[in-house]
Parts: C-alpha cells; sequence; structure tokens
C-alpha cells in the first residue's frame, strides 16, 4: 500500500511539473493570426502567410496561394 502511494505522489508531482514547464497556449484559434476576424460558427481565415499565425520559414510560391485560396474546396487549384 505504501508504494502505490509513493508512485501515486511521484506521478502527481511529475504531472504538476510538466504543467508548469510547458508553454502557455496562444490565445485565440490555432491557424489565426493576430488581428485576424474570429466570425464564431464557421471561421474561415484569410488565404496567404500574412493572415496564419505560423507563418511558412520557406519560400511561398503562387501555387501554395492558389492552395491555400482554394482551402477547403475538393478540387484543386487550376495552377495545380
Amino acid at each position: 500500500m505504501r508504494m502505490i502511494l509513493t508512485l501515486f505522489a511521484i506521478g502527481a508531482g511529475a504531472y504538476v511539473l510538466s504543467r508548469r514547464t510547458s508553454q502557455p497556449r496562444a490565445a485565440g484559434r490555432a491557424a489565426f493570426a493576430e488581428g485576424q476576424p474570429d466570425s464564431g460558427h464557421s471561421p474561415v481565415r484569410d488565404a496567404g502567410p500574412d493572415a496564419m499565425r505560423d507563418p511558412p520559414k520557406g519560400h511561398w510560391s503562387p501555387v501554395d496561394e492558389a492552395s491555400d485560396q482554394s482551402f477547403p474546396a475538393s478540387d484543386p487549384p487550376a495552377t495545380y
């Protein structure tokens, strides 16, 4: 019984420590850049890397732009 309580205490301590050291969550929606409107019911962010919370680090090509503009459509863009 004592071993079970010890293991429980270690687990609880590890959980609390992991919650303290993890990064805080960003406010707002995950895909939206700061200042993007939040329409509530079915939010769709503006197209392009400027509207992304975490913009791509590489080159943003016209094909990438067309693909982002067509999302969530099921068909690929005509420039693909």
